[in-house]
């Protein structure tokens, strides 16, 4: 295995397997760094980058699309090169701007998907988004609306696709659906958390995603960190470092065993474990490309690593006996 282009879903736009994921971007990561780690996924073949208006809201809101714009603003083709992903969907609380309702809230209306589109344009300095993802689902807002307002922007040719996070499969079943019934393509991916410490995914997400000709775009492929090699790594402060820390340690009293098992089987495979937790989603069909986080470039290049080797039939067996999944798909998973 290599980076290699797979469909997004059924459709016809090919997207690197790996999805540079770019959260930590001129906040986490330095804008220079942020640069280099960019500059560098191009070079190794990555064509596909995802963002979110709201990654950076700690240090300011939309500071890391920002941080993409001056990145693509240098040119040289760049922009070109990339299949470029943005989210709609948390709250605007950019500077200087009056409080207002729309933007304050959680929701996916009508004047907020518009309002936020040409917010994040402005930002990336790019005229279009190729998949505008909704972040999470707004099950009070009408179907009707929603899908309106995003025709109206593909017609307009400010975006090509629509996409879906963290939706519920019955959310994706419903969405689908009413686009349908308007005749529009619909749900094009679905970005969900899946790796092998959260194989939910497995009950309807996946299985909808598949019925309904959809890329899965798995994101915490290395659960946190939790799957990097945590016994060697384990909390010592730093980034949301109380929560994260309680979480860790909540985690390792549950499943202490399994990730010494987990640890122990990835040494025996001379891999570090962040590596072989990534190729283990590579190896599912069912996965069009995973949204790695990279901090550094030593990061990326773990990542890297992940679509170089390959996992026989008894390792990956081993791995489904440590991370169990939850049976199968629903409803077979859990009645006759």
């Amino acid at each position: 295995m290599a980076v290699e282009y797979r469909r997004l879903g059924k459709h016809g736009t090919l997207v690197s397997n790996l999805c540079l994921g770019t959260v930590n971007f001129g906040t986490w990561a330095s804008e220079k760094d942020s640069f280099a780690i960019m500059d560098r996924a191009l070079e190794h073949g990555i064509n596909f980058f995802d963002t979110a208006d709201v990654y950076g809201y700690e240090f300011g809101y939309g500071l890391v699309e920002e941080t993409i714009g001056r990145w693509l603003a240098q040119g040289d083709g760049r922009r070109d090169a990339i299949v470029l992903a943005s989210k709609v969907y948390s709250a605007f609380l950019q500077e200087g701007l009056r409080p207002e309702p729309n933007r304050q809230s959680k929701a996916i209306g009508a004047v907020k998907i518009r309002r936020q589109l040409e917010s994040s344009l402005r930002r990336l300095q790019t005229d279009v988004i190729d998949l505008y993802q909704m972040h999470h689902i707004d099950r009070e807002c009408p179907w009707e609306e929603t899908w309106q307002a995003f025709d109206t922007l593909v017609k307009q040719g400010k975006i090509h696709y629509v996409g879906s996070s963290n939706f519920a499969g019955w959310d994706i079943a419903t969405a689908c659906q009413e686009a349908s019934r308007r005749h529009m393509m619909g749900l094009v991916s679905e970005q969900t958390r899946y790796s092998l410490a959260c194989r939910t995914p497995e009950l309807e997400v996946i299985p909808a995603c598949r019925h309904y000709g959809m890329g899965l775009l798995p994101w915490g492929p290395v659960y946190g960190g939790i799957l990097g090699g945590i016994l060697k790594k384990l909390p010592k402060g730093g980034r949301r470092a109380q929560k994260k820390d309680s979480d860790i340690k909540e985690f390792l009293a549950k499943h202490r065993k399994q990730i010494e098992r987990y640890e122990a089987l990835c040494k025996k495979l001379g891999e570090e474990p962040a590596v072989v937790a990534q190729a283990w989603l590579l190896h599912n069909p069912a996965v069009t490309s995973i949204i790695i986080g990279p901090r550094t470039l030593k990061h990326l290049e773990s990542s890297i690593r992940a679509t170089e080797i390959t996992l026989d039939d008894e390792t990956l067996q081993k791995l489904d006996e440590i991370w169990p999944g939850p049976g199968g798909e629903a409803p077979e998973a859990y009645a006759w």
